[in-house]
């Protein structure tokens, strides 16, 4: 195991500046994961720390060690790619295996290993099988099966999961999880998906246009996100964005919105000044039914039971809201219901720069 520091790091295209100027800090054992939209530069920023694309500026360490001039094989990394990357003509024994008999490691050795990582994943049956005869989720257990083996200092994940069906992600999203607290072994996750990120990471970092926009625990990422970007990508269903005025009276504090309708301000945004333009902002869990005279009126548009909980779809000052609540209702589209966002939980972004404006 070791830790990774990515520092100051910038990567070019030509006169393309796809990562700009990024510090990372990946402790010993922990599990980080790079998320953010298609094209932020997490798969290039991963491929860099791979050794798969040269670093223009800053360096990556490895283990104390700097790695910038290393070749891949040198960095004692494993990667797990997105499209499995098992070579079709190989028996699974043989597709974990190959990279121990191209260190022209002992073949008992190379035994060993395959035997306890396949035990590890559950993969002793699968053993004398070709890929084409295994699902998608074997083929990645394979991949990783062959990481194992290598016993590296650093698994690297690209999108592993991308291109499995929505009940298998989550039971491999289990694995994996379950996979690193028994090896402790450093990761680093690449996904555009954030509910991989919640679920698995240790540490999120959540990036966008080449820079780090927030680095945190999923909970603190959840609770204290620093700009309303990382607030909308954070959670799901996203959170609540409605446009308003700061409005200071008598020692209370709302948010004017559109249409002459107003909300209690959050109390820890003390830092918004009277006729300052915000983005208010509230989860969907954290909104409630509110009795008449209460909270503000919104119109229904949609109503999706999961079972679970209700999702409920309205139209509030123009602007479209997404409530959960745990109870079981029947809204019909159209209808007018009162709902009320939990204050202690709600946030204040500034209109012009999206920072949370917190005490």
């Amino acid at each position: 195991m070791a830790s990774v520091q990515i520092r100051k790091v910038e990567k070019f295209f030509g006169t393309a500046h796809i990562i700009r100027g990024v510090d990372i800090d990946i402790q010993d054992g922990q599990f980080t994961v790079l998320v953010g939209p298609s094209g932020c530069g997490k798969s290039t920023l991963l491929r860099m720390i791979a050794g798969l694309e040269e670093i223009s500026r800053g360096e990556v360490l490895i283990g104390g060690r700097v790695v910038n001039s290393m070749l891949p094989k040198e960095r004692d990394i494993a990667m797990v790619f997105q499209n499995y990357a098992l070579y079709p003509h190989m028996t699974v024994r043989d597709n974990m295996a190959f990279s121990l008999m191209l260190a022209k490691q002992p073949k008992a050795l190379a035994d060993e290993r395959v035997r306890k990582a396949a035990g590890i994943l559950g993969l002793e049956a699968l053993l004398d099988r070709y890929p084409r005869q295994l699902s998608g989720g074997q083929r990645q257990r394979v991949a990783m099966g062959r990481c194992i083996v290598r016993d590296p200092q650093v698994f690297l994940f690209d999108e592993p999961l991308s291109n499995l069906d929505a009940k298998l992600r989550v039971q491999m999203r289990t694995e994996i999880k379950e996979l690193h607290q028994r090896l402790k072994t450093t990761s680093v996750y690449v996904t555009h998906d954030q509910i991989e990120a919640m679920t698995m990471a240790d540490t999120i970092v959540v990036m966008r246009d080449g820079v780090v926009e927030q680095t945190g625990t999923p909970l603190e990422l959840y609770d204290h996100p620093a700009n309303q970007f990382v607030a909308g990508f954070i959670g799901s269903p996203a959170m609540n964005f409605l446009p308003g005025v700061v409005r200071r009276s008598g020692g209370a504090t709302r948010v004017e919105l559109d249409g002459g309708l107003s909300l209690p301000a959050p109390a820890n945004a003390v830092s918004a000044e009277d006729g300052r333009s915000v983005i208010y902002g509230t989860r969907p869990e954290h909104m409630e039914l509110a009795a008449e005279g209460d909270g503000v009126p919104t119109e229904v548009v949609v109503v999706e039971p999961t079972g679970a909980d209700t999702q409920v779809f309205t139209k509030l000052a123009g602007v479209d809201i997404t409530s959960v609540f745990r109870d079981r209702h029947a809204f019909r589209p159209g209808e007018v219901i009162r709902l009320r966002p939990d204050v202690t939980r709600a946030h204040l972004f500034d209109a012009a720069t999206g920072v949370r404006l917190a005490a």
